[in-house]
């Protein structure tokens, strides 16, 4: 790519995208589950089914990212596409099963849109000599987050039912999304991709960072599905309980923007260890006291940290392998995560439904991610090609 590339174009892309991919494909589900359980649609357990439905579309997304011979253009702006019409389609059917095919489709559109911005516009901004732009790239996700947050406090607030809420946010993400495709440069290449990366380029994987990410998926996805229904349950009024998740959305956003300012001084690891300790602390404070104050802390403790884990653990994909290579770390990484995305919920019910309390499934999975801190901190030697 040539130096004087449009670095802001390439930026906002990349922001923009993620806000609409996770900020309304992947959680706008989130927000939204109190006001469909106010009209009567769905239960705490029909919800974490519904949600473990879309975790299962993100899953199958992120093993085939690599995979699909499309042409990464056409991939991002078809997802975008989809992403939107699948969330439109959320207001206009109340068919339990039209929704499981809904979610399920936003979910693998999801983990395509998010692999190929952590490779293509990852690498297209450092090529830039701009990698600390990144920062502002994965604060979309935030950002998104946030803005689909508010809108449903609105919502709330104003008593509206969840169809109209699913339509806004479906032709708010259609519109964005049919007006970013024009914008998408020659950082995205627009002839279809071999189906694997040439065998000389490949390196090996690092199953212990690997099984790190997909245990920081277990630890976000609980309060990330059930947060707004946790802070309901403690204080009714939707002006304050609706709170919860724009505070989530605020803290990922500047936690990313902080974070690329602090990657000077230490590492990809190390800042991935400390927000597993940071998710872990979020993650018992609504044990330790079930407070809406707490738990607005809680969501501060994750949002601002499942968002950095995210960030630097796609950064160190890069630095893992090759450039040829890089999609199928991230692409493995990402289906550990998913993974942890579809155990996060299924556990998280299942508790519920025997004792009546998420604080069991929130003490366990905070233990996981601090055992998993042991894996980010271990040495490790420099990559290395697998020989053929």
């Amino acid at each position: 790519m040539s130096p004087h590339a449009p670095v802001l174009r390439i930026t906002l892309i990349g922001l923009v995208a993620l806000a609409l991919a996770m900020g309304i494909g992947r959680f706008a589900f989130t927000p939204m589950l109190p006001l469909m359980q106010d009209d009567g649609l769905l239960g705490v357990s029909s919800g974490g089914l519904l949600a473990s439905g879309h975790f299962l579309g993100y899953l199958i997304g992120a093993m085939s990212a690599a995979r699909v011979r499309l042409a990464p253009r056409f991939m991002l702006q078809l997802s975008l596409l989809l992403i939107g019409i699948s969330t439109l389609g959320m207001g206009l059917t109340n068919s339990y099963a039209a929704w499981l095919v809904l979610r399920w489709v936003s979910g693998v559109c999801s983990a395509w849109v998010l692999v190929l911005i952590s490779n293509y516009y990852v690498k297209a901004l450092v090529d830039c000599d701009r990698a600390s732009y990144q920062g502002w790239v994965f604060s979309g996700v935030g950002a998104g987050i946030a803005v689909v947050g508010l809108g449903c406090l609105g919502f709330m607030v104003r008593g509206l039912a969840s169809a109209p809420g699913w339509l806004a946010l479906g032709l708010l993400s259609i519109a964005v999304g049919i007006a970013l495709c024009p914008l998408m440069g020659d950082e995205l290449p627009t002839a279809r991709r071999p189906l694997r990366s040439p065998a000389s380029q490949r390196t090996p994987l690092v199953w212990g960072l690997v099984l790190a990410y997909g245990i920081a998926g277990i630890g976000y996805t609980i309060p990330a599905t059930y947060l707004p229904v946790m802070a309901r349950e403690s204080f009714a009024s939707p002006i304050v309980f609706g709170w919860s998740w724009p505070v989530f959305g605020l803290a990922a956003f500047a936690s990313t923007l902080l974070v690329s300012r602090l990657q000077a001084r230490y590492s990809n690891r190390q800042i991935w260890a400390a927000g597993h300790i940071v998710m872990a602390a979020g993650l018992l404070l609504p044990v330790a006291l079930p407070h809406i104050a707490a738990i607005a802390a809680a969501g501060f403790c994750v949002g601002g940290s499942f968002m950095v884990v995210t960030m630097v653990g796609m950064r160190e994909a890069h630095r893992l392998a090759p450039p040829p290579d890089v999609i199928r770390h991230i692409a493995v990484m990402t289906t550990a995560f998913a993974t942890g995305q579809i155990l996060g919920p299924m556990m998280a019910s299942a508790w519920f439904a025997a004792t009546g309390s998420l604080s069991g499934a929130l003490v366990l999975t905070s233990a996981l991610l601090l055992v998993s801190v042991f894996a980010l901190v271990q040495p490790t030697s420099p990559p290395r090609r697998i020989r053929t």
